[in-house]
């Protein structure tokens, strides 16, 4: 089979999107024989459907492309419907708008916190000093993880990003053992001593019982693995992207600092334009002919919401801002279907504080170094380093 497009040649911050159009336009379903062989569908129509679709569209075989799970199924994402169920609905009652609000004093003081030595110095990274160090903050709190483990999850959350972004299969296996075994001190606590369930996620998995009994231990222990991470590395990425563009677009970036109450609605354009995922992953559960591609059963089909999002069919000016975009509904950026992101309230949060709080603290933020970009499953700016004044 040829191959329509290589994932692991060298990339910029600003390639992966031309190659993306020309494959929207050329190949909207494309194959490469990158880590074992995988489909990747373009097109905004196509992920859409695919990502709604549990049933031809599985997720229990493989989730991200490149595979990095090698410890362990992981629910709710590495689960398909109903099995994936009962954690989702422990977990997804402490992430709704009204209970994370109670963290945004808690986020807004970390971000002051991180921000102030920055800008001391008149810069540095914003990945490496801000964004990455906020969100591991913040899922300890939501987690209510005692201050010890706090700066385990700091380091080991590091690491094992590091070593997926270097393909280094060594050091990826080392921080999962070791983000596993946070998790299972944790529940160790747990069942210890529990927490009211309407506001530790833990406890509420302990709590679950599916026709009596309660939730296998290995699986809640997967799952208490899986959102240690999954919602760390994504706004380190998406803060990086964000300053890349108001770096290149200081009339812009001066908007927002003069009104913040535009600031969500930012927020929302950012995330279609840089949406930070692009390797979400399916498995077809039979033969699929799609736009004149056949796709055999058992083969690795990656979601590119970070394509789908700039579908020249879909939203006029794909590749420009425009704050209020009216049909900004349509956007993908926390998925569909059943394995929609969980946390996006969350996420909104974080990215409104951590966006608000540099532009009140700085007068202007420029890029003043090479921007360093991330790899798959992720994409946008893993190094960003700024000049703030």
């Amino acid at each position: 089979m040829p191959q329509d497009f290589d994932p692991l040649q060298p990339e910029t911050f600003d390639s992966p999107h031309e190659e993306y159009r020309r494959l929207r336009r050329e190949c909207p379903v494309a194959h490469s024989d990158a880590w074992g062989g995988y489909w990747a569908l373009h097109k905004h129509a196509d992920v859409a459907a695919a990502a709604g679709d549990s049933t031809l569209f599985i997720t229990s075989k493989q989730n991200v492309v490149p595979k990095v799970a090698t410890t362990g199924r992981r629910p709710p994402l590495h689960l398909d419907p109903p099995e994936h169920t009962p954690y989702r609905r422990a977990i997804a009652p402490l992430l709704t708008s009204r209970k994370v609000e109670r963290l945004r004093p808690f986020i807004e003081a970390t971000c002051r916190a991180l921000l102030a030595p920055m800008v001391a110095k008149g810069g540095g990274d914003i990945c490496e000093e801000y964004s990455s160090q906020m969100p591991v903050r913040t899922f300890a709190q939501w987690m209510n993880l005692p201050d010890d483990q706090v700066e385990r999850l700091s380091h080991w959350g590091k690491q094992f990003n590091v070593a997926v972004q270097s393909a280094d299969a060594a050091a990826s296996m080392e921080a999962s053992t070791a983000l596993y075994d946070i998790a299972r001190e944790l529940i160790g606590e747990r069942k210890a001593a529990p927490l009211d369930v309407e506001i530790d996620a833990t406890s509420a998995l302990l709590a679950v019982r599916v026709d009596g009994q309660p939730l296998p231990d290995e699986l809640i222990l997967g799952t208490i693995r899986q959102v240690l991470v999954v919602g760390i590395i994504a706004p380190t990425v998406m803060i990086g992207s964000i300053c890349v563009h108001l770096s290149r677009d200081q009339a812009l970036q001066a908007r927002l600092r003069a009104d913040p109450s535009l600031i969500p609605a930012a927020v929302e354009e950012f995330l279609r334009l840089y949406t930070p995922y692009r390797g979400f992953a399916r498995t077809v559960t039979q033969d699929l002919t799609l736009r004149g591609r056949t796709i055999a059963e058992g083969e690795a089909v990656a979601l590119v919401y970070a394509s789908a999002n700039r579908d020249e069919e879909v939203f006029d000016n794909p590749d420009s801002f425009i704050l209020d975009r009216e049909n900004i509904g349509q956007s993908l950026h926390f998925g569909r279907g059943t394995h929609n992101c969980p946390g996006a309230a969350l996420a909104r949060l974080e990215l409104q504080v951590a966006l608000a709080e540099l532009l009140a603290h700085t007068r202007s933020i420029r890029v003043n170094g090479e921007i360093v970009p991330t790899r798959m499953p992720e994409i946008g700016a893993l190094h960003v380093p700024l000049a703030l004044t």
